[in-house]
């Protein structure tokens, strides 16, 4: 009979759980000036993990761009802020407060990626006929994967979406009908955050499994995720 153990070792199990333990929404970087550089290749690396990612029908929606102009890098932070802002004054409390959390490392990181949904994407029908969003569904996937092998390399790494597509996507010179999903900060940090940043600083707490696992039906006890404000 064929060798059917395809489990892989106790110990490399346990890396795999440890990246997703450890793995962090960073937004403290060491600024370029005083952190060493990146390893070679990690841009390539990550872009290649992220490109390993499961996606609906193998329709590989992820585009990525590499800004290395420090001029658009600031043009991009400033729509950021103007969206922070934004979002403070939507929220019906906790406004200063929400000010006061950092939310992007944009200005310190070594790297900065934009991560895109391509264009055409209704040519696609494989798996998204009644589910269209899944194209959507197929990037977070990428970025995860990206996430996960930056962690395991000691490299922090931040998902940004605080920002209007559209004024983004002019900015970039994007196509019509491509649409941006995120920023990637992405760089040497002091520290990963013992938990993440939200729940560190009061916003949120993870949930009980009990609180998100359900057998055959919805329970009528389910309830949605608390808000902090």
């Amino acid at each position: 009979m064929p060798d059917q153990d395809h489990r892989y070792s106790d110990a490399e199990i346990e890396a795999l759980w440890r990246t997703m333990r450890e793995r962090r929404d960073m937004r403290h970087f060491l600024p370029p000036a005083i952190a060493k550089p990146l390893p070679d290749g990690l841009i390539e690396r990550l872009v290649l993990a992220a490109h390993l990612a499961p996606s609906v029908g193998f329709m590989q929606p992820w585009r990525f761009i590499r800004v290395s102009d420090p001029a658009l890098r600031e043009s991009m932070h400033v729509q950021v802020e103007v969206e922070r802002q934004r979002t403070a004054a939507a929220l019906p409390s906790r406004n200063d407060e929400f000010l006061k959390v950092k939310i992007e490392g944009m200005r310190d990181c070594a790297e900065l990626l934009v991560v895109t949904l391509m264009a055409e994407r209704e040519k696609h029908i494989i798996g998204r006929r009644t589910l269209p969003e899944m194209d959507v569904a197929s990037v977070g996937c990428a970025i995860q994967n990206m996430w996960l092998a930056a962690r395991a390399e000691g490299i922090g790494l931040g998902w940004v979406s605080f920002f209007e597509p559209q004024a983004l996507g002019e900015l970039l010179g994007l196509p019509e009908g491509t649409h941006p999903l995120g920023i990637l900060c992405i760089g040497h940090v002091p520290a990963f955050y013992p938990r993440p940043m939200f729940e560190e600083t009061g916003w949120g707490k993870r949930l009980d499994l009990t609180q998100v696992l359900f057998e055959n039906h919805w329970p009528e006890s389910a309830r949605p995720t608390p808000t902090a404000y």
